[in-house]
Order: structure tokens, then sequence, then C-alpha cells
């Protein structure tokens, strides 16, 4: 919320077991008192994850495309990010606590990267980290209906939209105040256990 100065701070997540489907039939767009189509049976033809860093303050999105999403791909994606930021800014990013953003090995590349400083969201509220919105958006406009011959084609698609994002990037804006979001969360019941 109020980054010091010379820093960049990153919304940092992967979307993992992205499909890359394959229709049978192609849907029909939306018309003006219709529908779109989209027929129920399809080919999977793999998965790829996406991980991805939402710069906090102009919306750009940093992007890669994996296999898997072990430390060992996360650590690849952070040495990614590591070159697309500007030498000299100290980089905050907003993780989750997924078990792969804490594994020694990450921490290791951390403790060899000064500039990085890892902010974990709290259990369970990882929808508050900035880049789930732009998870959001891209599976809206541009994963969900698609059709993909292949993990290739998809990945392609990913990284054509990421980079039409990043032509025309705007922060992410909360729409309610603070105050408004957390007085709902405390209404919330207490999680079972």
């Amino acid at each position: 919320m109020d980054p010091p100065c010379h820093a960049v701070v990153l919304s940092i997540d992967e979307k993992s077991q992205i499909q890359a489907l394959d229709r049978t039939q192609p849907g029909l767009p939306l018309k003006p008192g219709k529908c779109g189509t989209m027929t129920h049976d399809y080919k999977r033809n793999g998965t790829t994850t996406l991980f991805a860093a939402l710069n906090t303050l102009d919306g750009t999105v940093v992007g890669r495309c994996m296999p898997k999403h072990t430390h060992k791909e996360f650590i690849k994606f952070l040495n990614a990010v590591e070159r697309a930021v500007p030498v000299g800014k100290v980089i905050h990013a907003i993780v989750d606590n997924y078990a792969t953003h804490k594994h020694p090995k990450v921490l290791e590349w951390l403790a060899d990267h000064p500039r990085w400083v890892f902010h974990f969201t709290p259990t369970s509220a990882s929808w508050i980290n900035a880049v789930e919105g732009f998870f959001s958006i891209i599976t809206r406009r541009r994963i969900r209906r698609g059709v993909f011959k292949s993990v290739a084609d998809l990945q392609d698609a990913i990284t054509r939209y990421i980079r039409e994002h990043n032509k025309a990037s705007k922060p992410f804006v909360w729409t309610k105040p603070a105050d408004t979001i957390l007085a709902k969360i405390a209404r919330l019941p207490a999680p079972s256990e």
C-alpha cells in the first residue's frame, strides 16, 4: 500500500493445471439475443502452469509458462523476474503460503539475492494478492473459451495475451475501502476444525 522509494512491488503466484482443451466443434460467438455456445465435450491435450508477477504500480505482468509448479520452476521464474526488474531497485514480492514459495532452495535463492523481500499473505487469503485478479481476467478473456490443439498453442495464446495486456496495462485498484473489506471479513464465521 505504501512501498518504499526506489522499490518495485510485485504480486507473484502461479496458475497451475491450465488445460489445453480442443473442442469437438467450434463455439459460436455471443450475438444479440443469442448466448455464446461451447460444446460440452473436448479432447485434453495436456496442461501448463503460468507463473506471473504483476507490478502493482503500473499493472504490467512478467509471465512464464512451465510444465510443472515445483520449487525448481519457481526459481527459474524468479530469475526471469530478476532480469526484468532494473538494477538498483529493491523487489518486494507478495506471495501466498504455498509450500513451494518457502522451499529451502527458494530460501537459499533469496539469501543470494538480497534485493528481494518476500511478504506472505495470510493462510487462506491468497485472494488479496492482486495477481489473482489478473488470473481471473486471462481465464475469462483468453483461456476458458479457447480451443488449443496442443500445449504449445495454449502457451502461445497466454504469451500473446500478456504482451497485449502490457501494452495497455493499468494498476489494479480496489473498489472498496480497506475498512469495508476488513469489516466484511470480521463478520465471517470462524473456520471449523
